[in-house]
C-alpha cells in the first residue's frame, strides 16, 4: 500500500495519560471507565476514539457509495458504539461493534443495501473484519 496520509499521535501513559497528534490538532486526556476498574473522569478512552474513527470513517464510506449509485442522502447519523469484554476462552480482552445507520427518506430494502456495500468498502471494517464482531442495524 502507498500511504496517502498518515495519522502520527503521541500516546504517553495508556489509559490514564494522555494523546496529541504531532500537528497539535488532537489533544485529549485519558481516564479508565469506571466500568473497567478505573476511576472514571473527564477524560476520553481508546474505545471512544475508535468509535468516533470508525463511525466517521464508515459514513464517508456510505457516502462513496450512495454517490456512485446516484443515492441522494441527507441528515445521515452513524451511531457508533465500541464494547470491550473479557475474551472467552482466552486471556485478555475483545472488542465488539455496533453500527447504527440512521438514513431518512431512503426505502429499508436500499438503506440495508447500501449499509452493506458501505461495510465492504469502510477501511475500519476491512481492517476488522474477521477479527472482531461488527453488527450492521439500520433505521
Amino acid at each position: 500500500m502507498k500511504p496517502l496520509y498518515t495519522a502520527d499521535v503521541k500516546v504517553i501513559g495508556g489509559r490514564e495519560g494522555s494523546v496529541e497528534s504531532t500537528d497539535g490538532v488532537l489533544h485529549h486526556k485519558l481516564s479508565m471507565p469506571k466500568e473497567l476498574g478505573g476511576p472514571g473522569g473527564d477524560g476520553t478512552n481508546p474505545e471512544q476514539l475508535f468509535a468516533a474513527g470508525y463511525g466517521a470513517c464508515y459514513e464517508s464510506a456510505l457516502a462513496n457509495i450512495a454517490r456512485k449509485e446516484g443515492v441522494q442522502l441527507k441528515d445521515v447519523v452513524i451511531h457508533s458504539q465500541v464494547m470491550i469484554g473479557k475474551d472467552e476462552g482466552a486471556d485478555g480482552f475483545k472488542l465488539a461493534v455496533k453500527l447504527k445507520i440512521e438514513m431518512p427518506g431512503i426505502e429499508r430494502s436500499q438503506a440495508e443495501d447500501l449499509a452493506k456495500k458501505a461495510h465492504a468498502f469502510c477501511p475500519y471494517s476491512k481492517a476488522t473484519r474477521g477479527n472482531i464482531d461488527v453488527e450492521l442495524s439500520v433505521s
